[in-house]
This record gives structure tokens, sequence and C-alpha cells, in this order.
């Protein structure tokens, strides 16, 4: 879905009679912490994931086979 000039500019006027000049940088910001909460939020947990699977590799005790024994 591509946008043109004309479909922004459109998109933007109904912006302005929608909520006023006032409330549009207001909208903005709000949308911008919302976004910044999400993706803090997501980043937190991909770190939590992370360190849950170094736990859980580093707990695994590593079984190697017993060492045949040399004939001499």
């Amino acid at each position: 879905m591509n946008l043109g000039m004309g479909e922004i500019l459109l998109i933007g006027l109904v912006l302005v009679l929608l909520f006023g000049t006032k409330k549009i940088p207001e909208l903005f910001t709000g949308l911008g912490t919302g976004i910044r909460n999400f993706k803090k939020a997501i980043n937190e947990d991909l770190d939590d994931t992370k360190r849950k699977e170094l736990l859980t590799m580093s707990s695994k005790e590593t079984v190697l086979p017993p060492k045949e024994k040399e004939s001499v």
C-alpha cells in the first residue's frame, strides 16, 4: 500500500479538522510515548528470555562418556 502526496495531505487535513491544531502535537507525543514503552517492554522480555536460556545452558551438566583403557 503506497501513499502518495495527495493521500498524505488529505489525511493531514482530516486530522486537523477532527482534532484541531492544538491537539495534534499532544496526540503524536502520546503515540510516540506508547511506541517507546512498547519497544522497551519487548526488549526487556527478550533480555529475560536470553538470560533464562543462559542459565539453563550453564545449569546442564555435561556428561562425557567413559574413557577406554589403553592396552599395553
